[in-house]
């Protein structure tokens, strides 16, 4: 019988083989999640605006992970003098909710469907979309938790209320998630220039204490000044858009916005994040890989990843 793990012989280079994010194991029976961490592909971009294909952001971000993923035990960071994500965290990959083309509010509530089973095995939820809509089922599956705060990274407020009749879109989320009584509070960082969010949504959200910054002031402040601003001993849920980014660096994304972070700022936020919050769940949304041919915005999106579930799991095992 032939093995085909590293240990076991088999090189297993990152262009072989089953893609799952990370190459970590593929679990079908969402009733059975036994890990500290589980995947799920949100690949819904019904909700898009401008320029679609978000829809294939799970996809390209999985086959990005296995650059990463040489069969070795965990990722040493020489830096940090860290040995990230070893053997003692346990990731599975539990596929893609089912989506229901042209039919929000059914595709949505089988996303909510699979972060809920993620939850209810104490594991932690990394959703990857999509568009941004798809954080508003992951939102509404945390309602058991009394106190979450929301940290966005994002170039876009996304705090629309209601345009024509659309209440689930990608530029809805983050109205819809200060709606829900378990969510405390926001901090919103990257947001610049001219947004989908009128004047009033800004009014809205700044009048239920969300704590709005721009690129430029959170560069100011520095990573750990803006991490600081969010409440002492909040639990978080990070929802991350890959347009905070630059589009230098990411423009494999339906409504790219200059001016945007690199990336270190964005990693020393989330390892300062990780440092000093309880981190409750993370979506990553928005990468559109059509529009970037040499895929580099889904590299960046699973290497982002990658290194915040390594800072997460190393700042818990730390805490004891």
């Amino acid at each position: 019988m032939t093995q085909h793990g590293y240990d076991g012989g088999r090189l297993n280079l990152p262009f072989t083989g089953i893609t799952t994010f990370a190459r970590t194991p593929y679990l079908e029976d969402w009733a059975g999640i036994d890990a500290d961490a589980a995947i799920l592909g949100a690949p819904f971009d019904g909700g898009t605006q401008y320029r679609p294909g978000a829809r294939f952001g799970p996809r390209a971000v999985r086959e990005a992970s296995t650059l990463f993923t040489f069969g070795h035990a965990g990722a040493y960071d020489h830096e940090d003098d860290v040995t990230y994500l070893g053997k003692d965290v346990r990731i599975v990959d539990i596929g893609d909710a089912d989506i229901i083309h042209t039919d929000t509010i059914a595709s949505h509530r089988n996303i909510e469907a699979g972060v809920r089973a993620i939850l209810d095995a104490g594991a932690l939820p990394v959703v990857i979309g999509g568009d941004h809509s798809v954080n508003i089922p992951a939102i509404n599956a945390f309602d058991d938790f009394s106190d979450i705060h929301i940290l966005q990274i994002d170039a876009h407020l996304d705090f629309v209320d209601e345009r024509h009749g659309v209440r689930f879109g990608h530029g809805n989320p983050m109205r819809r998630a200060a709606e829900k009584p378990y969510v405390s509070g926001m901090t919103q960082v990257g947001i610049r220039n001219v947004s989908s969010t009128a004047k009033e949504g800004y009014d809205a959200a700044r009048g239920i204490g969300s704590d709005i910054l721009s690129v430029r002031q959170a560069r100011r402040l520095g990573a750990r000044g803006v991490i600081e601003r969010i409440p002492q001993g909040a639990q978080v849920y990070v929802t991350l858009d890959i347009d905070a980014f630059c589009p230098s660096i990411a423009p494999g994304t339906g409504t790219p916005s200059h001016g945007g972070f690199l990336y270190y700022e964005v990693l020393e936020m989330l390892q300062h994040l990780s440092r000093r919050h309880e981190v409750v769940g993370l979506d990553l949304v928005e990468v559109a890989p059509a529009y970037d041919p040499a895929g580099v915005t889904a590299i960046l999106a699973a290497q982002i990843l990658m290194n915040t579930l390594g800072f997460i799991f190393h700042a818990r095992m730390a805490g004891g």
